[in-house]
């Protein structure tokens, strides 16, 4: 899967990100692209966007 988020602009931002999706059950992979804003990630089951914008912006950001 892949999904833009935006406001990140350093390592520590796309550590928490990492760390928020990664929390999420089943998923695994995660890889921030800081330049783009793009994360992609591995999921053993699908994620309704809600899920995935709560836990983003619970970490501080906003999915696009």
């Amino acid at each position: 899967m892949e999904i833009t988020v935006k406001g990140m602009s350093c390592g520590h931002c796309a550590a928490a990100v990492t760390k928020a999706l990664e929390a999420l059950p089943g998923v695994s992979q995660v890889q921030v692209d800081l330049a783009s804003g793009r994360v992609s990630f591995a999921s053993a089951n699908p994620i309704p966007n809600e899920e995935l914008a709560r836990v983003i912006k619970a970490a501080g950001y906003e999915m696009a």
